[in-house]
């Protein structure tokens, strides 16, 4: 499946949701092709290796209903990248990073119904974390309502909409966030009041 948008998977920014991702058996090949295009093109840097790291996992997204696979997920997801920093880095590992790596994670794998769009056993819309590189080693996080992204039309206005122009000069509608973040700097994304 994964090769038929085989250009997008090689795209380390190019986003991905899956709507029923169970212990991801989808996200994590997925994740193993974007991790590939960054050691072949960043492992000489540690620095750059994680940032863009961080770039990849941050741009895979998945919803479930059960929890047990959410948890399967997740640890997989950071048993594949953790693996791959491990044998290039050995000791130089920092934990500051694995943080900052689970911490994605848990914004981006969630509990809920994406049917409904709603998070589990509740009647609140299930909210998605966009990640961004901003200068250098800042990431800039802005969260939006899955509603408002399931249904979004960017040539069509709506009242939570933001007008832009694209890079090819044509006018664009972006979906608003519910919340914007300060910068903070890719080793300390572990926010301790997060949600």
């Amino acid at each position: 499946m994964l090769d038929l948008v085989k250009n997008e998977t090689e795209r380390i920014e190019s986003r991905f949701l899956e709507p029923a991702c169970g212990d991801g058996n989808f996200l994590a090949p997925l994740l193993e092709r974007k991790l590939k295009i960054v050691k072949n093109k960043y492992a000489k840097s540690q620095t750059d290796f994680e940032r863009m790291t961080l770039l990849a996992i941050s741009s895979i997204y998945g919803i479930e209903l059960l929890q047990d696979n959410i948890d399967v997920c997740i640890n997989r997801l950071f048993k594949i990248a953790n693996k791959l920093y491990l044998k290039l880095y050995k000791n130089k590992c920092k934990e500051t990073f694995r943080k900052s790596l689970k911490f994605i994670l848990k914004r981006n794998i969630l509990h809920g119904n994406a049917l409904t769009l709603k998070k589990a056993n509740s009647d609140d819309y299930i909210v998605f974390s966009e990640w961004s590189l901003v200068n250098g080693g800042m990431i800039k996080r802005r969260d939006f309502e899955y509603r408002e992204l399931a249904d979004f039309d960017p040539k069509k206005p709506t009242l939570f909409s933001i007008r832009e122009v694209s890079d090819t000069g044509e006018t664009i509608f972006s979906p608003k966030p519910i919340k914007k973040f300060p910068l903070i700097h890719y080793l300390k994304i572990d926010y301790e009041n997060a949600k």
